[in-house]
C-alpha cells in the first residue's frame, strides 16, 4: 500500500479451498471461553473520525444543504447552491448537475498519518450522486490539493453516473492509489497532519430528488514498515452465525464486473456480513441476474461495488458504502491493532472482513497465495486460531476455515512482505471492513469504541 501498484495488487482474488459449517445463535457469539479482552499498548497508528451526529452535522460549513435530525440524523440538499457540468468518463455523457455541499471542520488527527482513507454510508436516489474529497494540511504547514475519494452512487441506470476513484491526483507530497491517500516519502518525516472533508451532494437540475448523507469520516493512520508483527495472546473463544459463500462458483459470471467471481473476494465477504445482520437485496434487485445463477445476490454485491475506474469490486470505501444502502446499516474502514479488537468486536457480535496478502506457505490449510485477498473473521478457536469464511472456495459448503492464530495475524497486519519472486511487496497493515447496525446494542457499542472506531 506504499504505491499505486500494490495498492491495486493488495485486492486482487484468490483461489481456495475450505470446509466446515458455521455454527452459533444468530447475531451473538457462542461463547466457549475466554474472558475480558487483554489490554493493547503501544503507540497510538490509527486515528478514526466520522460525522453522524445532528450536532455534528450543525457543525460543518454547509452551502446548500441542511441538516435532518430523526433516529439517523444526516445532510440533504435544501437549496442548490448552484450548477455544475460532468463529462462522465466511463460513458461519454455529459449533462448539468445542480449541487449543494458539505464541509467538515478541521480535524486534527491524533496521529500525523502517512495513510488516510475516507467513507460515506448515504442514500442516493436514482439520478443522484456524491463526491467526497479530503482537504488536508501537512505538518510543514502547507495545503494538500483537494483531493477527490470517490464520485459514488448507489446505482448504474441511464440516469446515473458510473461510480468511480479517480486517478492521477498528486502534488509531489502526496498522490492519491485509488482509495487511499499516501505520503509519496514518509521517510521525510513529512505527515498528514489535519484534514476537512466536503461532500457535495449533485441532483438534475429541478429536481426535488436528494441524496441523503448519514456518516462521512476517515481513518488516518502512520502504521511503520514492518515484516512480521508482536502475537497476540487469545482473550476469547466463540463463533457468529454467518452465510457462507463462494465467489468461485460465480467464475465467467457477468465478467464485466471484474471478469467475474474469480476476483470477487471483496463484495462475497460484503455479502456474507450484510446477510448476518439479517438484510438482502429484494427480488425486484436480482431481477437482472440470470434465474440459473445460484447466490444471485454475490452478483448483486459485485456490481454495486464495481469501481469502473479501478476496474474491480475491491475499492475498499464502495465497499462500505454498498453495505450501508441496507436498512438501518453503519459502515466503515479501518485498521485495527491485533486479534485481540477482532476478539472484542466478535465477542460483541460484529464480524471483521479483513486485507492480507501471502504465499501458499505462509497461511497454512489455504493452499494458495494471493497479491491480496478480502475474507471474513468470524471467531475463535479454543486455542486461540481463527475461523474465517474465507470465499474462494470451490462450493458455499467448504467456505469456512480455521487458520494458525500465529499466521493469520502476521499476513494480515504486517505492510512488507516477500513475494513469490523474492521481491519486497507491500501489506495491508490491519485494514478491515466493520458493518454493524446504525442502531448499535450497548455492548456493540462499547466494542466500537475500544477498537477506535466513533
Amino acid at each position: 500500500m506504499t504505491s499505486p501498484t500494490p495498492r491495486r495488487t493488495v485486492l486482487a482474488a484468490a483461489v481456495a479451498l475450505a470446509a466446515g459449517a458455521a455454527v452459533t445463535a444468530s447475531g451473538a457469539p457462542a461463547l466457549a471461553s475466554g474472558g475480558a479482552s487483554r489490554p493493547r499498548q503501544g503507540p497510538q497508528l490509527v486515528d478514526n473520525q466520522a460525522w453522524t451526529s445532528y450536532a455534528q452535522w450543525r457543525s460543518g460549513t454547509a452551502h446548500g444543504v441542511r441538516a435532518t435530525a430523526g433516529h439517523r440524523p444526516g445532510i440533504v440538499i435544501a437549496r442548490p447552491a448552484g450548477s455544475t457540468a460532468y463529462t462522465d468518463p466511463h460513458t461519454g455523457k455529459s449533462a448539468t448537475w445542480e449541487y449543494a455541499s458539505w464541509t467538515s471542520p478541521q480535524h486534527i488527527t491524533r496521529v500525523p498519518a502517512t495513510e488516510a482513507v475516507a467513507h460515506w454510508n448515504a442514500h442516493t436516489p436514482a439520478g443522484t450522486w456524491l463526491q467526497i474529497e479530503l482537504l488536508g494540511t501537512y505538518t510543514d504547514g502547507t495545503a494538500t490539493p483537494a483531493y477527490v475519494m470517490g464520485r459514488w452512487t448507489a446505482g448504474d441506470g441511464d440516469a446515473d453516473i458510473r461510480r468511480t476513484s479517480v486517478d492521477g491526483q498528486g502534488d509531489g507530497k502526496s498522490s492519491i492509489s485509488t482509495d487511499t491517500f499516501a505520503i509519496d516519502a514518509p521517510a521525510t518525516g513529512l505527515r498528514l497532519a489535519a484534514y476537512r472533508l466536503r461532500v457535495t451532494l449533485y441532483r438534475p437540475p429541478g429536481s426535488r430528488l436528494t441524496p441523503t448523507v448519514w456518516r462521512v469520516g476517515a481513518m488516518a493512520s502512520d502504521i511503520p514498515d514492518r515484516f512480521t508483527v508482536d502475537a497476540s495472546v487469545p482473550a476469547f473463544a466463540g463463533e457468529l452465525t454467518v452465510p457462507s459463500y463462494s465467489q468461485e462458483i460465480h467464475k465467467g459470471q457477468y465478467p464485466q464486473y471484474d471478469n467475474g467471481g474469480e476476483a470477487w473476494c471483496s463484495p462475497t465477504s460484503s455479502q456474507m456480513i450484510i446477510e448476518h445482520w439479517g438484510r438482502r437485496p429484494s427480488p425486484a434487485d436480482l431481477a437482472w441476474v440470470d434465474p440459473s445463477y445460484t447466490d444471485p445476490q454475490v452478483c448483486q454485491a459485485a456490481r454495486g461495488t464495481y469501481d469502473y475506474q479501478y476496474a474491480g469490486c475491491g475499492n475498499w470505501p464502495f465497499n462500505a458504502a454498498y453495505a450501508a444502502t441496507y436498512r438501518d446499516l453503519s459502515a466503515v474502514v479501518t485498521r485495527l491493532r491485533s486479534l485481540n479488537d477482532v476478539e472484542t468486536l466478535v465477542r460483541a457480535g460484529i464480524p471483521a472482513i479483513t486485507s492480507q496478502s501471502f504465499l501458499a506457505s505462509e497461511l497454512t490449510g489455504a493452499g494458495y497465495g494471493t497479491s491480496g485477498h478480502l475474507m471474513t473473521v468470524t471467531g475463535f478457536t479454543e486455542d486461540g486460531d481463527v475461523i474465517a469464511h474465507d470465499p474462494p472456495a470451490p462450493d458455499d459448503a467448504s467456505v469456512r476455515r480455521v487458520y494458525l492464530r500465529r499466521e493469520f495475524e502476521n499476513v494480515w497486519l504486517r505492510t512488507k512482505r516477500y513475494n513469490a519472486s523474492g521481491k519486497v511487496s507491500s501489506g495491508s497493515g490491519g485494514v478491515c471492513y466493520l458493518y454493524w447496525p446504525s442502531d448499535p446494542t450497548p455492548g456493540q457499542r462499547h466494542a466500537l469504541a475500544e477498537v477506535g472506531v466513533v
